[in-house]
Formats: C-alpha cells, sequence, structure tokens
C-alpha cells in the first residue's frame, strides 16, 4: 500500500510522517526505514527506526532513489513500512515526471506487503494522477 501525505510547501507534511511513522514503531511487527534528504529531523525519529539521509550515500536523481529503494526492500525481506520524505525533492524532479518511480513503488510495496508512506508537495488538484490515487 502506499500513502501520500501532501499539502503546500511549509504546511507540517513533514511533522505528519514523522508521527506516524513514530506512531506506528510502537506497534510495528517488521522494520520500518525512514528517507529523506537531510538530517534536520533525525531526532525527531523513534530511534527504533532506521534513519536515512540520501545524501550520506550521494543518492541523487530518480534512477538512483528508485535503486536505492529497491536495495532498501531487498536487504531485509521484514520490512513492513518506508517512509519517503520529499520525493520529488530527492529524485530532484517535478512531481508529475516521477510516474516511474511510483510504478515501481506501488510493485515493491504489493510484492513485499510493505506500507510506504510518501510526503508530496502540492494541493490535491494540483496533484498528478498517478498520485491521486493513492490519497
Amino acid at each position: 500500500m502506499i500513502k501520500i501525505i501532501y499539502g503546500p510547501k511549509g504546511t507540517g507534511k513533514t511533522k505528519k510522517i514523522i508521527d506516524e511513522a513514530n506512531a506506528t514503531a510502537q506497534d510495528a511487527k517488521g522494520l520500518s526505514v525512514f528517507v529523506t534528504d537531510n538530517s534536520r529531523c533525525r531526532l525527531s525519529v523513534n530511534h527504533a527506526i532506521r534513519f536515512i539521509d540520501v545524501s550520506d550515500w550521494a543518492v541523487a536523481g530518480e534512477d538512483a532513489l528508485c535503486g536505492f529503494i529497491k536495495g532498501v526492500a531487498a536487504c531485509n525481506g521484514d520490512h513492513e513500512y518506508i517512509y519517503i520524505d520529499g520525493i520529488a525533492r530527492i529524485a530532484g524532479k517535478e512531481l508529475k515526471d516521477l510516474a516511474g518511480i511510483f510504478y515501481m513503488l506501488d510493485k515493491i510495496s504489493n510484492e513485499n506487503k510493505i506500507t510506504i508512506t510518501i510526503t508530496c508537495s502540492g494541493e490535491l488538484k494540483d496533484l498528478p494522477d498517478f498520485v491521486k490515487k493513492y490519497v
């Protein structure tokens, strides 16, 4: 399952995804991973959740992000949750140009029974259809 947290810049999407990650960490039976491109919120994320700042791994661009997420999912069959804060920012593209990565994330989610939560900047009316279907 893919879940979307959306809203204009500065509306608290990062806080919402952190709160959701921390809430699920209490009862998670599998592993949780929080992926972002900075370490500002590192201390806000529950210590039971693997925090990954992709800038530490030189992940830049859509293809690199796709490969990185596939690697995270493949490295351990016990993943239950993956949180991605700022997918367009990490991929270095506009949200409307990320249909391929959403297709890949949907496939990973369904095949591995991983809930993937993603923050996307923008109003609901401005989200591409391939994102809206997960709202």
